[in-house]
């Protein structure tokens, strides 16, 4: 009975057929290069900064109704739970600094992320939060002076992607803030997002600045994502399509309550953890 041998494997394209000394010279130094490029891109991201924040969720709210921003948000709240974060000061260091002067509240005259609503949740993609306007209607105002954010134009800034749940962004391409705020010579841009997963979110990548990740706490996170949100109907999106399309200002403000929670979820809490030792891995340092 005969045996036939298996044809030999295909040379690996990696290594060239012929070995000479100059062949392996020119393979060992491409290796060598491609080795410390990788090393030396700046985008590794490093947990130099922790944020916590609190989750409440109001039962019988849609749309908060305050008088002023001392009255409380939600009289009877729910707490979801507490939502630690891990911010990467080495890749965004302002949108960074921002952020956690967001999350302090820094005088009398702004408002911090406390008691701001998550305003929009994108099933199976993200949430949004901080979204300006008047504190007593949930919404944020940003204090005076708060730095420019150069980030926005550091390619740098962009390269991380939204691989997966509990990336934590600053909303640039989604941003929800209206028009008029935005051509204030003042605005600065605090709206973030958190995705939500199951999956990646890679509609928002090189669009949005990825800042941080959700170190505990992302079952909260998935949480608010099952929370039923407004969806208009077929035929209302047509029509706001079209009206849109001649320029009719109530369009944009009717899709503001697209994707609403229909339960008002809001930060009831948020402040700084300090960091002893800034860390590498996605756990606390």
């Amino acid at each position: 009975m005969a045996y036939s041998l298996p044809p030999p494997p295909p040379p690996s394209p990696s290594l060239p057929h012929h070995f000479t000394r100059r062949s392996l010279l020119l393979h060992s130094t491409a290796a060598t290069t491609t080795t410390k490029t990788a090393l030396s891109l700046p985008h590794t991201p490093t947990v130099t900064e922790r944020v916590f924040m609190d989750f409440s969720l109001c039962p019988n709210n849609f749309l908060p109704d305050r008088a002023d921003t001392l009255s409380p948000l939600c009289p009877d709240p729910t707490l979801l739970g507490r939502v630690i974060l891990g911010l990467y000061g080495n890749l965004a260091p302002l949108t960074v600094s921002n952020f956690k002067s967001m999350c302090l509240g820094l005088n009398a005259a702004s408002s911090s992320y406390k008691n701001t609503l998550v305003h929009k949740v994108f099933p199976g993609q993200y949430l949004l939060a901080g979204r300006q306007g008047r504190p007593d209607k949930g919404e944020v105002r940003p204090p005076h002076g708060l730095p420019r954010n150069t980030d926005t134009v550091d390619a740098k800034a962009f390269a991380l992607p939204h691989s997966r749940p509990g990336i934590v962004s600053l909303s640039l391409s989604e941003n929800d803030d209206d028009d008029e705020i935005k051509l204030d010579p003042e605005y600065r841009n605090v709206e973030f997002l958190i995705t939500t997963g199951p999956g990646p979110c890679p509609r928002l990548d090189n669009k949005n600045i990825v800042f941080g990740t959700v170190l505990e706490g992302l079952d909260v996170i998935t949480a608010i994502a099952s929370i039923p949100t407004y969806q208009p109907s077929e035929r209302i999106r047509q029509f706001n399509d079209l009206a849109q399309f001649f320029g009719d200002e109530r369009a944009q403000n009717a899709r503001n309550i697209w994707n609403r929670p229909l339960k008002s979820v809001y930060i009831s809490d948020c402040g700084e953890l300090k960091v002893t030792k800034p860390s590498l891995t996605p756990t606390l340092p």
